[in-house]
């Protein structure tokens, strides 16, 4: 059995190596393996949870290396698959203490079709994971839904990182329908208050936020809120608690979201209360804030 099973995209990262406000001003690059879903699976296996991840790359040796990557991370790459016709996604990301500014350059990740995702493999996890970026474009996104309803089914909790960017799924109204299909099974949902603006088009109130998501279906919601800590809505929104921020030296950004989204998921598969799950979120957030790069293995909650 699987503690999580990633769904999505698995990509090459070129991060800016200067602190900088966009990616106008970033001359030198270094590579990294990324993609939020497969962020995620990394960081669930540094934490010591048995994970798996369906992704596509291209038969590049940017895909090799991506693969490589993961692999060392501790995650089960069986279930990635080479496109012969699509190269690797790229993406690049501005190194920032706020919001990184990206561009993305979308080929193979979004080439995920039903055949790589049975039922059969999805009775074997415990959590089905997935991201707007990975459902903002088809076939991925069919795929991905369809599976999302198969796998609630065979009693796999569905979870997803609304990490939506308007520069990656222009259409907000097919993202909300979309998003509402994905969340009608009882989906543990996390975003940003940047995530909801983008995703709203403007700011909102917190509660309206957190309202709409359980409206969708959602049975819990996590809206983390930056410097000011997370809000954790649970059981349909009848329970709700909120932890206060950290005061901590910002070393890189890149990646923090999945890192507190491990510690959240890793802490709920120990069926820890919603407020333990967020402080071990944010100690796993903290580190990865502080750690330019990947998390470290061997990390334990």
């Amino acid at each position: 059995m699987y503690d999580i099973l990633a769904v999505g995209e698995l990509l090459a990262d070129l991060i800016g190596q200067e602190i900088t406000t966009n990616l106008s001003d970033t001359t030198t690059f270094e590579r990294f393996q990324g993609g939020s879903p497969a962020n995620m699976a990394a960081n669930m296996a540094r934490l010591g949870n048995k994970a798996a991840i369906v992704s596509s790359v291209g038969s590049d040796n940017v895909g090799t290396y991506l693969i490589e990557q993961v692999a060392k991370a501790g995650v089960d790459t069986d279930h990635i698959a080479r496109s012969m016709h699509e190269p690797t996604s790229i993406v690049l990301v501005s190194r920032t203490k706020g919001t990184p500014d990206f561009i993305a350059y979308r080929q193979a990740d979004r080439q995920i079709m039903p055949y790589h995702v049975p039922d059969t493999l999805l009775s074997q996890a415990r959590i089905f994971h997935t991201t707007c970026f990975a459902l903002s474009q088809e076939p991925a996104q069919s795929t991905i839904v369809d599976a999302s309803q198969r796998a609630s089914r065979v009693g796999c909790q569905v979870s997803i990182d609304c990490n939506y960017a308007p520069s990656i799924w222009p259409d907000r109204d097919q993202a909300w329908q979309v998003l509402k299909a994905y969340c009608s099974v009882g989906a543990l949902v996390k975003l940003s208050e940047d995530d909801a603006a983008r995703l709203y088009g403007e700011p909102q109130a917190t509660h309206q936020i957190i309202a709409d998501f359980h409206a969708l279906g959602a049975t819990l919601v996590c809206l983390t809120l930056g410097a000011d800590g997370s809000i954790v809505s649970s059981n349909g929104g009848i329970d709700r608690v909120q932890l206060p921020g950290r005061k901590i030296e910002v070393i890189d950004v890149t990646g923090a979201g999945d890192a507190y989204w491990a510690g959240f998921l890793t802490a709920w598969l120990q069926k820890r209360t919603p407020a333990q799950c967020a402080d071990a979120g944010a100690d796993i957030a903290t580190l990865k804030l502080t750690t330019k790069g990947p998390l470290p293995n061997g990390i334990r909650i």
